[in-house]
């Protein structure tokens, strides 16, 4: 969930009430928020960076606010004390209204064809004769940044540019052109620089270096230039100085480009909502034209409303209530979503804002419901269906399994389910193109980049990280290991497996012998070769030549036991013999 941070002192004042912390944190609550730490600048510093560093910082009170990851429109301060003034009916929800330009033509965005490869859609919109404060203006900002990290995934979907509009002139171009082609002053920089030197200068950026690679490898670049050419930005990496905005600015001119034209739509929506508020006619954004390669032509912010109808009968069910519809329709309303009764039954009508993005099914509207109505409001009733719980069997099996592995005197390990392919493969004396093993694309380290198929190698992590115990040492684990399955619709299987290993001076054939015969007592299959268990001998790279033998029950082969290749002792780092149990124990269910 994303966390919003305010100032305490700033909230209060603009929500018009002091609470104390407990009565905030209530608030929160009823809302669907939740209050997740109270704490100060100097606080953080000090816990991050130590009490040296957090000298001269702030003590301004900070409340962090985990917001749902779906809201958008509570990421800001100005947004969530809009929610909860409606949710306590201070005010009523605000209309967004899409104005036309008051001086003549509206800003025009042209998108040219060389976009289509990179970063194709655009949209924008200008917020026109706003007032900025130093806490307006953070704010601001930061809104851009809390979209980036979400709805924005990043920049990968869409990049928010903000730009002071009377720095520059109309109308606008969104183009592709080669990295060596693009040059202009970067913001907070001086210097003019090309894109390719820009991609060198921001590697070692502890911000922007996250966004590289999203164009970095591409033969075009994308970048909006003015009527003039001077360069607004260089979306989705930085903006240009030329047209940074400031405390004075009162025209902003807001492009946001993306893969996705949708998410740039709500992107677009929410940050002209957000702060059209500090407009000279408030709650009004004056619309752009963005002019597309095929000749559409498309004006942007939509700010649509839709309507949405549902029944009272619908949310009671749902919630486990017993409201009218008119007393559901006023609590639909303190979540920002107009409704009224319609006269027909218990109908409702719906308005859902442009703020409101999350709601997309009837179920988000009757959620909105009871979170308004409260949930510890709702009576608690004894469901109509009853239903026992039962253990899975495999689980059972498994924890019987180990409880009595354990009183035979071996020590349970807990082991990675992800490995090197080394681990699984060389080290096993194994060729990894003959291990039905899945390997996972974008692996973040060696030592996990593939799904286990065998339990042993992490057995045998854990004798290398144990060896100055006490000898002997005896391991067992019971988990899951993953094989390839055609069969299956993710085409994997989970396999539940027992590995144990015995560790010594000698390698102690006859314990892990012995150890398989306690288990198959245990699992109630007698010796014998039509129904019951017996051993053959049988050769596995991964064992020593003529002390390997392989198990079989009720006519189905269901592991191998025997002593370890001293090559394989070797790979794992180990210097004493080793003898181990490989067992399925899911036919024996």
């Amino acid at each position: 969930m994303p966390t919003v941070s305010v100032k305490r002192d700033l909230l209060f004042q603009a929500l018009g009430k002091t609470y104390s912390d407990e009565e905030f944190d209530e608030l929160c609550f009823e809302f669907g928020l939740e209050l997740d730490e109270i704490t100060s600048e100097r606080d953080i510093i000090s816990r991050e960076q130590g009490g040296e560093k957090a000298s001269g910082a702030s003590d301004v009170v900070l409340y962090k606010i985990d917001v749902p990851a779906n809201r958008y429109d509570l990421l800001c301060l100005e947004g969530l004390v809009r929610g909860l003034q409606v949710f306590k009916q201070r005010i009523e929800a605000p209309r967004y209204k899409r104005v036309k330009a008051s001086g003549g033509e509206a800003q025009k965005l042209i998108i040219t064809k060389e976009t289509a490869a990179v970063r194709p859609h655009a949209v924008a919109a200008v917020l026109r004769n706003i007032r900025f404060t130093q806490e307006r203006y953070d704010s601001f900002i930061e809104l851009q940044e809390k979209l980036h990290q979400n709805v924005c995934r990043k920049r990968t979907l869409v990049a928010i540019g903000t730009h002071d509009l009377d720095t520059i002139s109309g109308p606008f171009t969104y183009t592709a052109k080669a990295p060596n082609d693009i040059r202009f002053t970067p913001l907070n920089q001086s210097s003019e620089y090309t894109a390719n030197q820009l991609m060198g200068l921001y590697k070692t950026d502890s911000h922007l270096r996250h966004y590289l690679h999203i164009i970095e490898d591409e033969p075009l670049y994308p970048v909006i230039y003015d009527s003039n050419g001077v360069v607004l930005s260089m979306p989705p990496i930085i903006n240009g100085n030329h047209s940074k905005i400031s405390l004075n600015t009162q025209n902003v001119f807001i492009e946001c480009t993306a893969t996705d034209l949708t998410k740039a739509k709500i992107v677009l929506d929410m940050m002209v909502t957000m702060f059209s508020e500090y407009c000279a006619e408030p709650f009004t954004v004056e619309e752009a034209e963005v002019l597309y390669p095929d000749g559409r032509c498309c004006v942007y912010p939509e700010l649509a409303y839709r309507t949405e109808t549902l029944s009272g009968d619908f949310v009671n069910r749902r919630v486990g209530i017993k409201e009218s519809a008119e007393s559901i329709a006023a609590l639909l309303t303190r979540m920002c979503l107009r409704s009224e009764v319609t006269g027909q039954g218990d109908e409702i009508r719906v308005e859902v804002p442009p703020t409101r993005s999350d709601v997309i099914h009837a179920c988000d509207i009757m959620e909105d419901a009871a979170i308004a109505y409260g949930f510890n409001n709702i009576i608690r009733t004894t469901p109509k269906t009853y239903t026992v719980a039962n253990q899975l069997p495999l689980n059972k099996l498994t924890e019987l399994l180990r409880t009595d592995l354990a009183a035979a005197g071996f020590t349970e390990a807990l082991t990675f389910a992800l490995c090197s392919q080394e681990d699984i493969a060389e080290k096993l004396g194994k060729k990894i193109k003959d291990v039905k093993a899945v390997h996972i694309a974008n692996p973040k380290t060696a030592e996990f980049q593939v799904a286990r198929t065998t339990l042993l190698p992490g057995l045998l992590k854990t004798l290398a990280a144990n060896r100055k115990m006490p000898l002997p040492l005896k391991l067992f684990e019971i988990s899951d290991i993953v094989l390839k399955d055609d069969k299956r619709d993710v085409g994997a299987r989970n396999n539940r497996r027992l590995c144990a290993v015995f560790y010594n001076k000698s390698p102690g054939f006859e314990v892990i012998h012995g150890l398989l015969d306690r288990v198959m007592q245990l699992l109630e299959v007698n010796p014998g070769r039509d129904h019951g268990y017996h051993i053959q001998a049988a050769e596995d790279s991964t064992f020593f030549p003529g002390r390997c033998a392989e198990i079989f029950a009720r006519g189905q082969s269901v592991g191998h036991l025997g002593v370890l290749h001293p090559d394989v002792i070797n790979r794992f780092e180990l210097t004493l013999p080793c003898s181990a149990l490989d067992l399925d124990i899911e036919p024996f269910l």
